[in-house]
Order: structure tokens, then C-alpha cells, then sequence
């Protein structure tokens, strides 16, 4: 059986190509799966996506037309996919439930520490043989208050390594989560979270009740000079209130890898287009703001254990079983 693996990176085709070698042929597409795309699919019965793929109902029907019965998302989120159309269509859908939770709190750290220190400003700058310290003042994490808005795997990880700079924890989340309060955090409410952090990340994902979790309201409760990072989902930070926070003149650092609108432009060169979301534009030129493109899952290891859980998912899905990563199971 041939599979078809769409929005495959170019770093991450010989680790697929290699973990379904010996079971089934792969092709690998560096384009996204929509409905523009979906044709592609004829006659493929299982296809593979990546987290950008445009899954609506258009395209989950032109998919089930041309033969496709099984989804296989590389990643965990999935609210790019409409679910109930694909059971209605009777398209099986599974996803990767776990992966590597270093990766992506290490890299909201990665965020936290270069925009605390105007990292990309000072590169920037010697890189021109200007080795000025103007504007490059950042604050000791050491003493901070972190604030871990959901403290699953991810955001245990990234409060493990905040408690290793010495810092005093704070966590909110629906559930208290042992391994976070033997660090030492105070579960507490989102507001007083908000308010007495120094550092804040986001580490939850996006639900109905979590879309613009941080919002006006929510930016308007934070220190003048705190760091915000958001390494989970885009839609969990209201943009425009956003801009309009750092339009003030405040916040001392915003680390951004995810975007509510980045479909379409994220894993994609728009270096010689001119760039229409005026709101992602706005947010480029603070200099105290750094965005990355989705990247904070992307190492060595992490991608690995998404490519050989994609396998135990088609495995899964011709024998008849499902697992932990199945949303819709086979009819």
C-alpha cells in the first residue's frame, strides 16, 4: 500500500521514508493537504498531514471521493480537522498523542531567554560591527515569578527548568498536577497568575473555552515589564489586543512560535510577497518581540517519536485496533 504524506519539511522526509520502510511505500509531498490539494489523494486509502493541513469539510469530502479512509496527523493538535464530518464520512482520523515534552518547553525557554536579553537585536548589530549595549538590558531570571498556564507534560518540563534557574512557580490548570507541586508551585487563579508573574508561557491547548485566553482584559492584568511566551496554539492570545499591549509601551518581552492566523504563512518562504496581515506585521516591528514559525517541536527527537507513532497509527488502522491516538476509529 501506498501512503501519501503531505506537508512532508525536507528534515523530516528521510526519518518517514525510513520508519515505513519495509511495510509500506511512502510518498512525500512538500505541499499542504487542502482542498486545492486534495485531489492528489485519488486512490491513496491512507494519507498522512501535518498540523497546517486545512482538514474541513470541502476537503474531507473530496479526500473519502477519491478513496482516502484513514487521516494520519503528525502532530497533536487536531482543531484543524472537522471531526464530525470525518465520522460522518466514515474516514478514521488518528493523531500523535505524546512526543518528546522537552523540545517544546525548551524551546519556550529558547524564546523567554532571547527576548529577555534582545538576543536577535545584538546579533543583528555585530553582525554589522556595531557592538554597542544600548537597548540590550535584560533581567536575571534567577528570583523571577513564572507563571505555567497548564501544567500537562510540557509545562511540567518547562517548570522544571524554571525551577533550576531558582525562580518561584506559579501554575493554573484544571487539574494539579504532583510533579509540579513538588517543585515547589502554587496552583492558584488565572488572574492572580497573571498578575504576579514575571514570565509567563502558555502550555495548553486550544479549546473553545481557552481561544483568546490571553486577551485585552487578560494583557491588561500583567506586570508592565513581564514576558509573555506562547509555544502551544496561536488562538490562545488575542493578536490585535496584543499589539495594542505593546503599543502602550508594555511588556518587556513577548516570545512567539505559534500565531492565531499563520495558515498559509508559516513552514512557507513569503520573503519577496508583500505580507497582507497588517497584525503580524505590527507585532514584527517591536523590538522586544520575537516570532519563529512552528518550530518549537522540531528536533531530532521529538520528530522521530511523531514519525514512528504515525506508523503504529497505520498499523493500528489496517488491523483493526485503536489506541490512545485514535479520534475516530475505524468504521
Amino acid at each position: 500500500m501506498e501512503i501519501l504524506a503531505y506537508g512532508v519539511l525536507a528534515d523530516e522526509q528521510p526519518l518517514i521514508e525510513r520508519a515505513f520502510e519495509g511495510r509500506h511505500a511512502v510518498h512525500c509531498l512538500d505541499v499542504f493537504l487542502n482542498a486545492d490539494t486534495a485531489p492528489l489523494a485519488a486512490d491513496h486509502e491512507i494519507v498522512s498531514t501535518s498540523v497546517n493541513a486545512q482538514l474541513d469539510a470541502t476537503t474531507l469530502r473530496i479526500l473519502a471521493k477519491g478513496g482516502t479512509r484513514m487521516i494520519a496527523q503528525r502532530s497533536t493538535g487536531f482543531n484543524n480537522i472537522d471531526l464530525a464530518v470525518a465520522e460522518e464520512l466514515g474516514i478514521t482520523v488518528a493523531r500523535v498523542s505524546y512526543y518528546s515534552p522537552y523540545a517544546v518547553a525548551e524551546f519556550a525557554w529558547t524564546l523567554a531567554l532571547s527576548v529577555n536579553r534582545r538576543t536577535t537585536r545584538a546579533v543583528n548589530r555585530t553582525r554589522e560591527f556595531d557592538f554597542r549595549l544600548d537597548g540590550l538590558m535584560g533581567q536575571d531570571i534567577h528570583g523571577m515569578t513564572v507563571g505555567v498556564v497548564g501544567t500537562g507534560k510540557i509545562g511540567e518540563c518547562f517548570a522544571r527548568i524554571a525551577h533550576g534557574f531558582g525562580t518561584t512557580l506559579l501554575g493554573w490548570d484544571v487539574a494539579e498536577n504532583p510533579a509540579c507541586l513538588e517543585l515547589g508551585m502554587e496552583y492558584t487563579s488565572l488572574d492572580r497568575l497573571l498578575a504576579g508573574s514575571d514570565l509567563i508561557s502558555l502550555h495548553v491547548p486550544l479549546l473553545p473555552d481557552t481561544h483568546h485566553l490571553i486577551d485585552a482584559e487578560a494583557l491588561a492584568a500583567m506586570k508592565d515589564e513581564a514576558i509573555l511566551v506562547n509555544s502551544s496554539r496561536g488562538g490562545l492570545v488575542d493578536s490585535a489586543a496584543l499589539v495594542e499591549t505593546l503599543r502602550e509601551g508594555r511588556l518587556g518581552g513577548v516570545g512567539l512560535d505559534v500565531y492565531e492566523e499563520e495558515t498559509g504563512l508559516f513552514f512557507f518562504d513569503k520573503s519577496l510577497e508583500v505580507v497582507t496581515d497588517d497584525t503580524l506585521a505590527r507585532l514584527m516591528t517591536f523590538p522586544q518581540v520575537m516570532v519563529t514559525s512552528h518550530q518549537a517541536y522540531f528536533t531530532r527527537t521529538a520528530v522521530g517519536q511523531i514519525v514512528e507513532a504515525t506508523v503504529r497509527n497505520v498499523d493500528d488502522f489496517l488491523n483493526g485496533r485503536t489506541s490512545e491516538n485514535t479520534l475516530i476509529p475505524r468504521g
